[in-house]
């Protein structure tokens, strides 16, 4: 296998990232094959200097994503946390550790950030997911909870 390169992610980027976020089963429901919404949400994130949108390449095709945001927080004596959300890895190249290495490298720009703590959510339907995450360290010590606020379009920001 070839090397796995980790990278922020461009505009081009967004038809791999969007084609992943709508190939699976949840995302079918929820997702949209119109770019327009993409790019406003990418737009904004990147405009954010504590939020970044990265991607996997290998044999430079797209195949992997997630977007890590750095939270300032007052809780645990003001220390700083770090969210992943929207992780995905392409089909084609799952169970080869793409996941693993991109969930890594979030971490490592955590730490470096000063990020005391790393946390995420992962839906309840979802259980590989759960154990994928159990394997790379992460426990459910929390209840998650969310509040849907508008019906459609879907708020790409939450």
């Amino acid at each position: 296998m070839s090397e796995v390169v980790f990278r922020p992610a461009t505009r081009d980027d967004l038809p791999a990232i969007v084609a992943m976020l709508t190939d699976d089963p949840i995302g079918k429901t929820r997702e949209s094959a119109d770019i327009a919404p993409y790019e406003s949400a990418f737009a904004a994130i990147t405009a954010s200097p504590d939020s970044e949108v990265y991607v996997a390449e290998l044999d430079d095709r797209v195949v992997g994503t997630l977007q890590l945001t750095i939270i300032p927080n007052l809780s645990r004596s003001g220390a700083t946390r770090a969210q992943i959300e929207g992780v995905r890895v392409h089909t084609s190249v799952r169970g080869m550790g793409i996941g693993k290495q991109l969930v890594e490298h979030a971490i490592r720009i955590a730490k470096e950030r000063g990020c005391a703590l790393m946390q995420l959510t992962t839906d309840k339907a979802r259980p590989d997911a759960v154990r994928f995450y159990e394997s790379l360290g992460f426990e459910a010590t929390h209840e998650g909870m969310k509040q849907i606020l508008s019906g459609d379009p879907p708020i790409l920001f939450c």
